[in-house]
Parts: C-alpha cells; sequence; structure tokens
C-alpha cells in the first residue's frame, strides 16, 4: 500500500433549501437543552454566515447577535488571525495528545500566555475540551487536594441555587438549576447550595449593599451546617450567566472571600462567561474583588472558534499537587489539543492587539450601562442589571408594586420571539431578558442594539394589553 495517501474530501452541501435543512436536522440531530418533539414540528432556524457581531440565516435576514454565540465570540465573527492560526496548526500537527509524558509547542505557549493574564498566583492550567469538563476537574482537583493533605473528610463543595456550572454529572450538580436535578438523580453526593445574590427576588426590602452581606452569610450559614471540618470549597461564577445575568451586589465577593479565608475552605471562580474581558478585566474575579484558588475557564478563550476550556490553578494547590500529590488520575482525550490551543494563542493575543479588556472597561461597558439603565423608564422593566458587555432586565406586570407575570403566560418567551421576527439575538431566562454581545461592538452598534430592544419591548407590551395581562 502506498505511503501517506491523501484523499481530496467533498466540500461540504451547502445548497440546500432550509425546509431541506430542517427536515435533515429534524431526522437526525438531537439539539442541547431542547424538546425533541417541539423542534421537530417547528423546525430550527438554520444559521449559514456570520461577520462582526451579524450573523445571517438561511433566508437571508441579517440578525445581530447580541448573545455572542452561546457568551463565547468575544473578538466577533470572521477574524482572520484565528483562522490562520487553525489552518497552519492543522497542516503542522493537527493532533497530538498530552498523556505520554508529552506535550505540543501551542499548548505549552498557550499555558505560558494564560499564566500571563492571569491574576497574579496562577502559574499553572489544566486544560479541557469544555467549561463542562472543567468543572468536573474542579471536584476531582479539590477533593485530590484535600486528600493529600490528609483531611479526605473535606469533601463537601458548596454552590448556588440557579447558578450554571456545565451539564456533565459534576457540572449539573454544581450548577443550581433545579429542572437539570430532576433529570439523571442529580446533585451527586458531597454537593450541596445556598441562595442565589438576586437582590429583586430576595433581597428588595433592605439596600444592595446590605443585601450582598447578608446573602454572603448564607455561605457561612451552610458551611457551620455541614461541619467546617468537611466543607473543601464554594464554587460561583462572578456573575450569573445563565441564570439570568444576576450581578452581585459589590459588597457580596468580599464578604464570600473573607468567609473562605476564615474557613481556610478553597474559593473557586467560574470565569467560563466571565472571563476574557467581558467584565472589563481579564477575568470576573479581577472586577468583583475576589481572589480564587482556582479558575474554571472555557469559551472566550477562543472566542468560541473552537472548543477549548481548562482550570487555572492557583499557587495553593499547585504546590501541593506538585510537590506531594504524585499521579493526578484524570484528564481528556483533547486535554492542550495543539489546534485549539493555536487559536486560542491567537485570540489572546488578538484581545490585546486591539485593546478589548480597556475598550469594554472604559468604553463600550460605561455605555452599554447607561443605555440599558435608561430602559428603566419602559412600562414593562421592573428592574436591570449590567457588568461590563453583559446585561438584563427583568419583565414585570406592575412595576410600582414589583409584581411578576403568572410564569404561565411565559411572557419573555412571547419578547424573545419578537426579537428573534425583528433581527437580535436576545435570550429570555423566565422573565429576564439578556445580552451578552461580542467585545468588538461599537457604540453606534450599541445605539442599533437598543433600538431593537426597545422596538421589541413595545411590542410584546402591546401584546400583553392586548391580551388583558397587565
Amino acid at each position: 500500500m502506498q505511503d501517506n495517501i491523501v484523499i481530496q474530501a467533498p466540500a461540504v452541501a451547502t445548497k440546500r433549501s432550509t425546509r431541506e435543512w430542517q427536515q435533515a436536522d429534524s431526522k437526525h440531530f438531537l439539539h442541547p437543552f431542547t424538546d425533541f418533539g417541539s423542534l421537530s414540528k417547528k423546525g430550527s432556524r438554520i444559521i449559514t454566515k456570520a461577520e462582526g457581531i451579524y450573523i445571517w440565516d438561511s433566508e437571508g435576514h441579517k440578525i445581530l447577535d447580541a448573545m455572542s454565540g452561546l457568551w463565547c465570540v468575544n473578538v466577533g465573527y470572521g477574524q482572520q488571525a484565528l483562522i490562520d492560526a487553525a489552518t497552519r496548526q492543522m497542516k503542522e500537527l493537527p493532533f497530538y495528545n498530552a498523556f505520554f509524558q508529552t506535550a505540543t509547542p501551542p499548548s505549552i505557549e498557550l499555558a505560558e500566555l494564560l499564566a500571563q493574564v492571569s491574576p497574579p498566583g496562577f502559574e499553572h492550567v489544566f486544560f479541557t475540551g469544555s467549561g463542562s469538563e472543567g468543572n468536573d476537574t474542579i471536584v476531582r482537583m479539590v477533593r485530590r487536594y484535600w486528600d493529600i493533605l490528609g483531611q479526605p473528610e473535606r469533601h463537601v463543595i458548596i454552590s448556588r441555587k440557579n447558578g450554571y456550572h456545565g451539564s456533565t454529572m459534576a457540572g449539573a450538580s454544581l450548577g443550581g438549576m433545579s429542572y437539570m436535578h430532576a433529570q439523571g438523580g442529580l446533585p451527586i453526593p458531597g454537593i450541596v447550595h445556598i441562595d442565589q445574590p438576586y437582590w429583586y427576588e430576595n433581597g428588595r426590602d433592605m439596600s444592595r449593599a446590605d443585601f450582598g452581606k447578608v446573602a454572603a452569610s448564607w455561605l457561612e450559614a451552610k458551611i457551620l451546617e455541614v461541619g467546617p471540618e468537611k466543607v473543601a470549597a464554594f464554587i460561583g461564577e462572578p456573575v450569573q450567566g445563565a441564570g439570568g445575568v444576576i450581578v452581585p451586589p459589590e459588597t457580596y465577593w468580599p464578604e464570600i472571600q473573607r468567609i473562605c479565608d476564615q474557613y481556610g475552605i478553597l474559593l473557586v471562580s467560574d470565569e467560563v462567561i466571565c472571563g476574557f474581558g467581558r467584565t472589563g478585566n481579564w477575568f470576573g474575579s479581577q472586577t468583583m474583588g475576589s481572589k480564587p484558588d482556582l479558575m474554571t475557564f472555557a469559551k472566550g478563550v477562543t472566542s468560541g472558534y473552537i472548543p477549548l476550556g481548562g482550570v487555572m490553578v492557583g499557587d495553593r494547590v499547585a504546590k501541593v499537587l506538585i510537590e506531594q500529590g504524585g499521579d493526578f488520575n484524570h484528564g481528556f482525550t483533547y486535554s492542550g489539543h495543539p489546534v485549539a490551543a493555536a487559536v486560542a494563542v491567537a485570540n489572546i493575543k488578538l484581545i490585546q492587539q486591539l485593546g478589548l479588556v480597556e475598550h469594554v472597561r472604559d468604553n463600550v461597558g460605561p455605555y452599554l450601562a447607561e443605555q440599558f439603565e435608561s430602559l428603566r423608564d419602559h412600562p414593562l422593566v421592573g428592574d436591570v442589571d449590567h457588568c461590563g458587555m453583559m446585561a438584563g432586565l427583568l419583565l414585570v406586570k406592575d412595576k410600582a408594586k414589583g409584581t411578576l407575570f403568572p410564569s404561565e403566560l411565559e411572557v419573555g418567551m412571547v419578547c424573545r420571539g419578537h426579537c428573534f421576527g425583528n433581527g437580535l439575538i436576545m435570550r429570555a431566562v423566565g422573565d429576564r431578558m439578556i445580552i451578552a454581545p461580542p467585545l468588538v461592538m461599537s457604540r453606534a452598534q450599541i445605539d442599533e442594539l437598543m433600538a431593537l430592544v426597545r422596538k421589541c419591548l413595545d411590542l410584546t407590551l402591546a401584546d400583553a394589553t392586548r391580551q388583558g395581562w397587565l
């Protein structure tokens, strides 16, 4: 047989009609977090191309992607530097693993670069293929850390209700989504939850600052309930993303840090959404004023161009694992995948070259906050939250009384439907409408976004009025 046989692959078919794509999709593709039967009858929206902050569907509709794909396309679509990095690496070394005491130049370079952009005290990284795998790694690593120190009883990890940490068994268990726990016998043992720092839901009878301290005190209460000698770590997102862009009061994270320090437990910051500039710093923990021991990352590390995740391991944990731990029996085929690592290196360098962290912190982040604050005058908007290039608003039935719509009306989904119909991707989490647009957005594009948001709110108000919901 001839060596090095190369067969030219056929081009991917792109000339099917929308209906043909939908039929094939319905026949073969089971989508994540989806009612399969309902989607099969309705038909998927087929996205065919993207550029900058916009995507296009198979019908030719231009749509402003205010969710950055899925919280991830930080540098926008079509960045040639990332495409070239993947192409070069594919040609040179498309894959090799990190098992068997081997490494590849891109994975080493990425590890080095991540240490440079991370907060002080983070010199080591463990690579995964996703944020879910990263949080599975957190569970294994945290418990291994305490085992090595001779305290195996410290295995309980505390998380928050309505937090999101992925959809694998451990990730979904760490998360506080009850509808996920209802399927699959979750959470797994050794994971408990406290209430989220959501002022509108849990603290409107006090100032936001006072509420932040009260919400943080729930962690101490849970530590004492479980027993400090059994608690290994607390994990939280700096800003809860999938839970509805829940931005905690400024008093919350410093108090969480104090409590973790007092009881000697590890603090884990899930930076899958908040990392790589979204909050106006490289990582959300820097914005919120905490100093975690471990940070999970994914999404923005490659701007979603190719899957990659990992855990930044702080010196406290790394020193024990390296000097006392022996084998760490955990890992993935794609840990440190060379193509993904090459794209991540190009992505991080592009973020630096474009000054996107500063762009968010000093320019578009404050402007987006200002524009979202202006929505408080809308009859349906009961509250708004924002942090960097993330924002959310709450749809309410009665602003003065703070009365919510009955959940069965699904007002958020009504609003989301108007968004889709008018060229805007805006996500509904219950009756919270949320955005996380690409970091490359300009002020003029924010104005375009806000005009669409107001239009869709007005259309939702008209529907609610016509239906007698107000």
